[in-house]
């Protein structure tokens, strides 16, 4: 399918899904987040419903649909990155399955239903409003990366308004803010089952963090081994590489 290409937008490979995705370096491109949460996440191999909140450039919808056959809606609040996505998941015929949509995380459950969906998918901004990295960043970068329109606590509430009960959350964030979703979740009737750390390399702190819930669920959480992304020499694990490129 042809597809226009806007500004500095070009259109990236996503090798393990045989897929394609406009990214753009000065408005928006996924981060290795994004794949790793769309992995680590639970997904319906055929019935069931998905919500990505937070879509971005609709990376994480184009990534489950490798994984599933059941419908997905990916949200983004900003018109330019929402329009990527609904660009990207045409230009690889994918719109029977996944529908992007332009709208506000905090009251999309009013649009979507209440309680109808069995998995929600997030990554949200990762930094408060009010630091001082907000500073000298284009809006796209600022919004996506920082607090300014969507709270941790607003993104899970509404992650669980969506939820069936028994449905599954999961969200990619910093380690320092573990304390923030778990009682966030645990607020919001989303209990810890799941958590992962990925580290860059063995030695070093945790970056990232991988957490999934079960909607009323059962206190039970297990801690996964870890992940790490490089090896000693720089080169990627075999784990993440098998994420990123698939089966050599």
């Amino acid at each position: 399918m042809d597809i226009q290409l806007r500004d500095d937008e070009r259109m990236d490979y996503l090798l393990a899904e045989q897929l394609r995705i406009i990214q753009s370096p000065s408005v928006f491109s996924f981060s290795l987040d994004a794949v790793l949460l769309a992995k680590f996440t639970y997904v319906p191999s055929k019935k069931g419903k998905i919500v990505d909140l937070c879509t971005g450039n609709g990376a994480i919808p184009l990534f489950l649909s490798a994984r599933t056959k059941a419908p997905i809606i990916g949200v983004e609040l900003q018109e330019r990155l929402a329009d990527m996505a609904k660009r990207s998941v045409a230009y690889n015929e994918l719109q029977e399955q996944i529908h992007i949509l332009e709208g506000d995380v905090k009251t999309i459950p009013e649009q979507l239903g209440i309680e109808k969906y069995d998995v929600v998918t997030c990554n949200p901004p990762y930094f408060p409003a009010n630091e001082a990295s907000d500073q000298n960043i284009k809006e796209h970068h600022a919004i996506a990366r920082h607090e300014i329109h969507l709270s941790l606590d607003e993104a899970v509430h509404s992650a669980s308004r969506l939820l069936k009960q028994g449905g599954k959350a999961a969200f990619v964030h910093r380690p320092g803010r573990l304390l923030d979703i778990v009682t966030s979740m645990r607020a919001h009737r989303l209990e810890p089952k799941r958590i992962r750390f990925v580290y860059p390399k063995v030695g070093k702190e945790a970056n990232t963090l991988l957490i999934e819930g079960i909607k009323d669920g059962k206190p039970d959480l297990k801690i996964l081994p870890p992940l790490y992304v490089y090896g000693e020499a720089g080169e990627y694990t075999e784990e993440v590489r098998m994420m990123l490129y698939g089966k050599e």
